[in-house]
């Protein structure tokens, strides 16, 4: 909409001021009064980020949701940059193909444990499946610490090495991508790849992969969602509690919906640290 800025951050009131944005609208609260010239009350029936966000770009007279439908999006994909990508990676397009995204920049409440993301890496590598770790430059450890713990040749770290505009192209032409609930999942939500969302201390009904090819993996436990970026409690049992068996039992159902290649070998056979 021209000449408005619809606010969900609490930081952005102030930048929207600062551009001379004639129209700032935005939720009361987070201390906006004068910065907001467009201020709506939050109703308790927005039970979804993407709900909030939908209700500030429309007008006041517009119809409330939830009667509004809400579209899946989905990105465009650079097929000439995405089989650039794969030839210049040395990347097989005759195997299966999983993307691992271990970070979230919120905090480490969303982070499901590195040694299971590298579990869950070295079972599947030594079911001859691929895997490529996707992050930013800020990631890139914690990608090296996932494959360098799975000891294998077929987990690619590629945190800090695309762009967004590449890392758009791998998702949409990998199988499955296991995500914490992070920036990456809701884009990964938007190509063709089924979605394996791990959900900490967020949940799946605030903030749930806007797809229908996903598998969202969470405890609800009584301290749950608690939406704090380290755990209060410090025992983190939300993620802890998910167990890697559990995580690739979703990847490998969701290859049972999408079939692709020759019969793989038994993945739940291919483990370092048994069963998990």
């Amino acid at each position: 909409m021209a000449g408005s800025c619809e606010i969900g951050a609490s930081g952005a009131p102030i930048g929207s001021v600062s551009a001379r944005v004639p129209r700032r609208t935005g939720f009361r609260g987070e201390w906006r009064y004068g910065l907001l010239n467009d201020m709506r009350r939050a109703d308790p029936q927005l039970d979804q980020t993407v709900k909030r966000f939908a209700v500030l770009g429309q007008d006041r007279t517009q119809q409330a949701l939830p009667e509004l439908q809400l579209l899946r999006p989905r990105l465009d994909v650079d097929s000439v940059n995405q089989t650039r990508l794969w030839r210049e990676l040395d990347l097989q397009t005759d195997r299966r193909m999983v993307a691992l995204m271990p970070g979230a920049e919120y905090g480490p409440a969303k982070r499901w444990p590195l040694e299971r993301f590298a579990e869950l890496a070295a079972r599947l590598a030594g079911a001859g499946i691929g895997v490529l770790i996707l992050g930013s430059e800020k990631e890139r450890a914690l990608g090296e610490e996932v494959r360098g713990a799975s000891a294998s040749a077929l987990v690619r770290n590629l945190c800090g090495a695309t762009t967004l505009a590449d890392a758009i192209d791998v998702l949409a032409r990998v199988d499955t991508a296991v995500s914490n609930d992070s920036g990456l999942m809701h884009i990964a939500a938007a190509t063709t790849a089924h979605v394996v969302a791990i959900y900490g201390s967020s949940s799946p009904s605030f903030t749930p992969p806007l797809t229908d090819a996903q598998t969202a993996l969470y405890r609800a436990l009584e301290c749950s969602p608690c939406f704090e970026r380290v755990c209060p409690l410090q025992h983190l049992r939300c993620l802890r509690d998910i167990s890697t068996a559990a995580v690739l039992d979703a990847v490998l159902a969701s290859f049972e919906r999408r079939p692709h290649g020759p019969t793989l070998v038994n993945a739940r056979q291919s483990s370092i640290g048994g069963p998990g």
